[in-house]
């Protein structure tokens, strides 16, 4: 309760609250490990902290980690400061925030806000900074109503080419007994569909695709396996 009512209430508290990066670790881990810090690779609880690189060593395992693995913030060059006085902003903004606000308002590129601001939403809509990892399902699919079930006027009007043309394209990732994420994106070219795969999930996990094009190149990240749907 004392701990709620010490939180940045206004911009300018966000920012000096976040300055200090020890700061921001022990509140990002607080949110993602309410009870303890949990090691991705094996699940162990117990461990100790090295303060000097602000990183956690699994005592079963002796593999080292750190806050942001496995979330939306991991491979990111931008600062945790950035990050949660970035989620301050976007949480108490009831008319929404541009790329461009706040690229002024933290002192990085717009380019970086447009990442930072994609990142915070998805983690919105989600519920959640964590990534997926274990076995993953990756797919896509063209949403449309089918041309033979329209009237003449409206396939007409609707249908101008052949194939996936006029149809929303729908990619999607699964984790196996766990959960599903897709979104729109604008076509199936190799770097739109690997940029969702990399957004949605954890390094190394096991993702599995069809023969598609798009897919080939996971394995240097994944442990990628096709899944030939002619056999």
């Amino acid at each position: 309760m004392e701990e709620s009512r010490n939180l940045p209430k206004t911009l300018i508290e966000a920012i000096r609250y976040f300055s200090d990066q020890d700061v921001c670790v022990q509140f990002v881990a607080k949110l993602r490990w309410p009870d303890s810090p949990v090691c991705p690779t094996c699940g162990g609880t117990e461990h100790s902290y090295l303060t000097t690189r602000r990183v956690w060593k699994c005592k079963a395992c002796k593999h080292q980690f750190s806050v942001k693995v496995g979330s939306i913030f991991e491979d990111s060059a931008i600062p945790l400061d950035k990050w949660l006085a970035a989620m301050w902003m976007i949480a108490n903004s009831k008319n929404g925030v541009s790329s461009h606000e706040m690229a002024r308002s933290l002192g990085i590129t717009q380019k970086s806000a447009w990442f930072l601001l994609h990142r915070v939403r998805l983690a919105m809509q989600t519920g959640t900074f964590e990534k997926l990892d274990g076995e993953i399902e990756v797919d896509e699919t063209f949403i449309g109503g089918n041309a033979r079930n329209m009237h003449k006027n409206v396939r007409a009007r609707r249908i101008t080419g052949t194939g996936g043309k006029d149809k929303a394209i729908v990619a999607g990732v699964l984790q196996r007994g766990g959960e599903m994420r897709a979104a729109v994106v604008p076509n199936t070219r190799r770097s739109t569909l690997q940029a969702g795969v990399r957004e949605h999930v954890e390094m190394g996990s096991a993702v599995y695709s069809d023969a598609w094009v798009g897919y080939s190149g996971l394995d240097s990240e994944y442990a990628h396996k096709v899944v030939d749907h002619a056999e």
